[in-house]
């Protein structure tokens, strides 16, 4: 199994198979406007900036799970991110990222990479999935953990070339 498997709906409600990413590394994060972390865009974004070329993608999902920090419309959530922090990064539509309603990506995610002691569930915003060029989970990252601090681990992805199919 793979991400690849998956697909969801982009900000602007179009479905967006994630098939569309193989042989590019992905950074999957689950974002909120009103968060503390929400600063993180910016570091975000300078990482797509710098290494998009190379064949990242970082995919950005709000989500409105975390003490109601995300409770914008699609429109709203775009705007925000664009003007206050020049994201131009895939956006998704808003989804629940924990529970019986959670997207399946995400389900598939927190059972792959599980979370500090075991633990499947997104604990908060702006935890991040790192995946391979395979489609393959390879890290996950804490919400805390600074956009910057993943860079070294990016680069060794983009380093490996994709597996010949």
């Amino acid at each position: 199994m793979s991400v690849y498997e998956f697909q969801a709906a982009t900000i602007k409600g179009t479905q967006q198979p994630l098939s569309e990413y193989k042989g590019k590394v992905l950074l999957i994060v689950n974002t909120a406007s009103k968060c503390g972390f929400t600063p993180q865009l910016k570091g975000l974004q300078e990482l797509y900036e710098q290494y998009s070329g190379d064949g990242l993608e970082i995919l950005g999902f709000p989500c409105n799970q975390f003490m109601n920090q995300e409770p914008g419309t699609e429109e709203e959530i775009e705007a925000f991110c664009e003007l206050n922090y020049g994201v131009t990064f895939p956006m998704f539509a808003k989804i629940d990222v924990n529970g019986k309603n959670a997207h399946p990506l995400f389900s598939y995610l927190t059972e792959a990479l599980p979370g500090m002691l075991g633990s499947e569930g997104v604990k908060w915003n702006f935890t991040k999935f790192l995946i391979g060029r395979d489609g393959t989970p390879v890290k996950r990252f804490s919400p805390n953990t600074n956009p910057k601090d993943i860079e070294e681990s990016i680069k060794q992805l983009l380093a490996e070339q994709p597996a010949s199919r």
